[in-house]
């Protein structure tokens, strides 16, 4: 056999990530020793919490890389787990040595889009945009993550499939869930539904606990580096839309409505309350804007106008313009996607429903920051 270097088994480790936090393993301290016999290598590998649910998408990946540079040798991974002390060092670490709660789509040199997707009443399908349009980012390559910050209503995992599931958590730091999929594509999310003791237990918070959680999915959870940033908020001009307007003045809201003059009314008021809180409109989508008959006529079942009417008057009320981003029509497959946690940007890609949200998934995710409406925290200087 070819003589193997604990070098060259370190290298090649380098490349394997750790599925929760997305860096490299020996990066992240997991990598204890490198132990190489005439015809074994042996990689001692430290998780980070005990019973890790990921440990054998670990071991495969090790298996597979040291292969690489040790084809006729047998991998073993011997696992163990961090200590308190290498917890905090690895959470020092990916925190860039900041010790204080911090959010980091706040920072100044923060390149996350962040995209806060509203309404002004419920019923109106937030939730399920959010989820299509995570997932469709996401097949474009972009790194996306997901708030659910309907806190009373959540929804996004179990419409994701993966409702069942409970986070990672290393010292005070919060592992976001990632959603598995067939495409591959890079999506994580938290929700509140997530970090309660059981499924079935009721939310029952006023103004200060909410604040305290959406902070504390703000800024204990470990997102990495993300390109996008979604924000599922519950309907209405509530606590959360007001504590998401102190908390991330740099998010962006997407206005989510149905056709009818009553939707957009309140639909209306969702957008004026983000202007309120300095935060630029984005746009609008209307949802359930038609029907398509077997005849392959339209049948407007809510009324029409809805999105036209809301778009107009924010536009004329902010002095910029807010489009109408897409119309999406009522389609089964997008209802059933919701109960199934199979959206439907990826069981039917070719349907009328998911092109409209493929195509306001790049009109967002290709687009630069704009500084209309934003609040850029400029004082006027003395003489």
């Amino acid at each position: 056999m070819p003589a193997v270097t604990e070098d060259q088994v370190r290298e090649a480790l380098a490349s394997v990530n750790d599925p929760e936090i997305k860096r490299p393993i020996t990066e992240l301290g997991m990598v204890e020793a490198v132990t190489i016999a005439d015809t074994t290598v042996t990689v001692r590998l430290l998780l980070t919490v005990a019973g890790c649910p990921l440990k054998d998408t670990l071991n495969r990946d090790i298996t597979a890389a040291v292969a690489t540079v040790a084809p006729d040798h047998e991998v073993v991974v011997d696992m163990g787990v961090m200590s308190d002390d290498q917890r905090k060092g690895m959470q020092q670490m990916l925190r860039g040595n900041r010790t204080e709660r911090e959010i980091p789509f706040a920072q100044p040199g923060s390149l996350t889009k962040v995209f806060a997707i509203a309404s002004g009443k419920g019923g109106v399908g937030k939730s399920s945009v959010t989820v299509n349009l995570a997932l469709a980012m996401a097949e474009r390559g972009l790194k996306v993550g997901i708030v659910d910050a309907d806190i009373y209503g959540h929804s996004i995992p179990d419409m994701l499939g993966v409702g069942d599931l409970r986070p990672t958590q290393v010292e005070d730091m919060i592992m976001p869930v990632p959603v598995p999929n067939a495409t591959g594509t890079d999506v994580q999310v938290i929700s509140i539904g997530m970090l309660k003791p059981r499924r079935d237990q009721v939310v029952a918070w006023r103004g200060p606990m909410l604040d305290r959680a959406l902070l504390q999915m703000l800024s204990d959870v470990y997102w990495g580096d993300l390109d996008v940033l979604l924000l599922d908020l519950p309907p209405g001009t509530g606590d959360m839309a007001i504590s998401l307007g102190q908390h991330l003045p740099n998010a962006e809201v997407l206005v989510v409505t149905t056709p009818q003059p009553a939707a957009a009314m309140v639909a209306e008021r969702a957008g004026t309350m983000a202007s309120m809180m300095h935060q630029r409109v984005v746009g609008i989508v209307e949802n359930m804007s038609y029907l398509t008959t077997p005849s392959g006529d339209r049948m407007e079942i809510f009324g029409s106008g809805g999105a036209a009417k809301v778009a107009e008057t924010l536009s004329g009320r902010f002095g910029y313009d807010v489009p109408v981003l897409g119309q999406i029509p009522l389609d089964e497959k997008l209802r059933e996607g919701g109960d199934t946690g199979e959206p439907i940007v990826v069981t039917d890609p070719d349907s009328e429903a998911a092109k409209v949200l493929r195509g306001v998934a790049d009109r967002l995710g290709g687009r630069s920051r704009g500084l209309a409406g934003m609040q850029l925290g400029l004082s006027p200087a003395g003489k």
